[in-house]
């Protein structure tokens, strides 16, 4: 049973390479007569994104989540899964490159955001033609994966 579940959480988790782990800069905490739970951390994979939620019993309703960018990015939910009080939805696509902020707001209160996560940097992709190299000629990752780009404050 141990490998089943194995099995059928490799394929709820979007393919490609994981890019980052937003953790929220306060508690991304939701209570409304509706809904309650908190945001716990956004995973930014190659192919979409997975929002890891605490719920706050078993049982309790899962949240239903609006995921939006600074660019006006929609994202669509794929798939969702509850085990016990942890929740976890994946959307899709995944935050383009130059993407500097990612904004969750719950359907019930959807005037205010949940949790606002800043995205780092993350560099462009190898196989886009006509970008310059970066340092000693290397240009990104070559998996198709996003490298962190390091960069100086604004």
């Amino acid at each position: 049973m141990a490998g089943d579940q194995g099995n059928s959480t490799r394929k709820f988790i979007p393919s490609g390479a994981l890019r980052r782990l937003l953790l929220p800069p306060t508690y991304g905490w939701h209570v409304t007569a509706a809904a309650e739970f908190t945001i716990l951390s956004v995973e930014v994979w190659g192919a979409g994104l997975v929002v890891n939620i605490h719920l706050p019993a078993d049982g309790a309703p899962e949240p239903r989540l609006i995921l939006q960018d600074h660019f006006g990015t929609e994202y669509a939910l794929q798939d969702s899964a509850t085990v016990g009080t942890r929740n976890l939805q994946v959307f899709t696509p995944s935050v383009p490159p130059g993407t500097r902020s990612l904004t969750v707001r719950s359907e019930d209160d959807a005037s205010r955001p949940v949790v606002t996560f800043a995205v780092p940097l993350m560099a462009v992709p190898e196989n886009r033609p006509g970008l310059a190299t970066g340092p000693r000629g290397r240009s990104g990752a070559t998996d198709g994966s996003f490298e962190p780009e390091l960069r100086r404050p604004a």
